[in-house]
């Protein structure tokens, strides 16, 4: 590679460069007492694996195999909750969005809850690197008698490795729907200048980490103070319509996961999942 671009081949012309491809498509169900697998369908990159876990929730764990992602990544992941199932969703390990040679990575994720089930989405944090560049998109169609736990957290380049993200681009687009009606809409535009958009006070004031909960469960009210005591001042909560909403933000890592880890306890029906401490 030289100046970001591809070293063109011996005939002139630029060679392409190998791009991941993933999908996932998994449908799980209640029976017997238990949340049972009832389809899946797994290509390319992207790999479920199945952890046991007590309780009736069941927990998936998702892999990556290509290491991270780049411009001109896919990945498409779908994920059904039936009606009273439930499902704990994790990732193996961060995933590292690595600078880009020509266009972006895309991440889209569909979710679906019926009547009685809960869904906890939570994936670990997301790495963005320099010049890096990342458009992801999550929808959820959630019955009305269903309860979700959704997460998404981002970091600007590793401290501790002496990394900042100076310029790259972020997108991210959340629909959430809950019987049919759209119950929350949010969009997140890091573009050009990432350095100086998040050093405004009415950004992220300087800070390099931060995270979004969204949160459907039944007498939500009641989840409102030990979220709020478990965010502290890193962030605030509000309860719209039935809907929790959370935000964090964090100068590292490290310290925004001190409390995104007690946030997501007091909203999810099961412990954090035990990955996530490894």
């Amino acid at each position: 590679m030289t100046d970001g671009l591809p070293l063109p081949s011996p005939g002139g012309s630029a060679t392409p460069l190998q791009r991941a491809r993933g999908r996932l498509d998994l449908r799980v169900k209640a029976a017997g007492g238990r949340t049972r697998l009832e389809d899946l369908h797994q290509a390319g990159c992207l790999k479920l694996r199945f952890p046991k876990v007590p309780g009736e929730t069941s927990e998936a764990v998702l892999i990556n195999t290509a290491g991270g992602l780049t411009g001109g990544d896919v990945l498409d992941q779908r994920f059904a909750v039936g009606t009273g199932a439930g499902l704990s969703l994790t990732t193996q390990a961060c995933e590292r969005i690595y600078r880009a040679s020509s266009g972006r990575a895309e991440v889209a994720t569909r979710l679906s809850v019926e009547a009685g089930g809960f869904l906890a989405f939570l994936p670990q944090e997301t790495i963005l690197f320099d010049e890096s560049a990342l458009a992801r998109r999550l929808e959820l169609d959630a019955a009305d008698e269903a309860e979700f736990v959704l997460c998404e957290s981002v970091i600007l380049g590793r401290e501790m490795m002496g990394e900042s993200v100076r310029r790259g681009l972020f997108r991210e687009s959340w629909r959430i729907r809950v019987g049919g009606r759209l119950a929350f809409a949010d969009e997140t535009r890091l573009e050009g200048d990432i350095a100086g958009r998040t050093g405004a006070a009415a950004s992220l004031a300087g800070n390099r980490a931060f995270a979004t909960l969204v949160a459907r469960r039944a007498a939500p009210e009641t989840f409102l103070a030990p979220l709020r005591e478990a965010v502290g001042e890193s962030g605030g909560a509000s309860l719209v319509d039935g809907v929790i909403v959370a935000r964090l933000v964090a100068p590292s890592g490290f310290l925004l996961r001190k409390r995104l880890v007690p946030a997501i306890a007091a909203l999810a029906k099961a412990a954090v999942p035990r990955i996530w401490s490894l």
